[in-house]
């Protein structure tokens, strides 16, 4: 098993639901063909249409993903279109969610999220694999080497990293590093690892944790420097933040 695991941090930290959805508003559709076989699975992160006949959908879903937070998913195609037919795996999946689905016994809500995660993740694989044309995350996870310097970070946010060391980890010289990290993601490293950062920290806020434990956790100096990033970034203060949320 590869330790510098592309997905798992991901998606530990941001919680994926799938719900069964109109059309209209799904987000994850799985198209037949004429036998009624699975055989097209769309995926949108905008506000493309989906352009399909209608008789030909066995399943529509919605699916969150944190998508206001989640740099992956920011980093993905407007709609991404897989051919099933090559992908068994994924074609019993969506057997058993329909079937689930149809047969609406109790726990229902709780397996189709299940089996529509592990949908996505096999999905987000094949999206890795095949790279990207834009720069951003996606491009940066694609890169075997890039890889390894990005999932460090997403692991160990609160440590010190400098450049030196996630080129090492890269396996690059530090300039070939800084220059081909910044042309993939679009930014430097410190600036996506400042990024990620406040993002794990606004989910930290919002849970209730107290600022001086996050400031730390995230390798900030002091609870104000952490204050000044984040409302900076978020336009609000970490305590606006948790006072809002309180009234929600």
């Amino acid at each position: 098993m590869d330790r510098f695991d592309r997905l798992t941090t991901l998606m530990d930290r941001f919680r994926l639901i799938v719900q069964p959805a109109p059309l209209t508003d799904a987000t994850l559709v799985v198209l037949t063909d004429s036998a009624g076989a699975p055989k097209t699975m769309y995926f949108r992160t905008g506000d493309v249409p989906f352009d399909v006949p209608e008789d030909r959908v066995m399943f529509a879903a919605y699916v969150d993903w944190s998508s206001q937070s989640n740099p992956l998913l920011a980093a993905l195609p407007s709609l991404i279109r897989i051919d099933l037919a090559s992908d068994p795996d994924s074609i019993g999946l969506v057997h058993l969610m329909q079937s689930e689905l149809s047969g609406q016994r109790c726990g229902v809500d709780s397996i189709l999220s299940r089996l529509g995660e592990v949908l996505v993740v096999r999905m987000l694989r094949l999206q890795i694999e095949a790279g990207a044309t834009e720069p951003g995350l996606l491009a940066g996870l694609s890169d075997a080497r890039l890889s390894r310097a990005i999932v460090a970070m997403h692991d160990q946010p609160g440590r010190d990293w400098r450049n030196a060391d996630l080129a090492q980890i890269a396996g690059l010289s530090l300039s070939r590093f800084a220059e081909m990290f910044l042309a993939a993601v679009g930014e430097p490293p410190a600036a996506y690892l400042r990024r990620w950062r406040l993002i794990l920290a606004r989910q930290d806020i919002a849970k209730g944790h107290r600022v001086e434990a996050v400031a730390r956790r995230y390798g900030y100096g002091s609870p104000e420097g952490f204050t000044r990033a984040f409302k900076k970034h978020f336009g609000e203060t970490p305590i606006l933040l948790r006072a809002q949320l309180a009234k929600a």
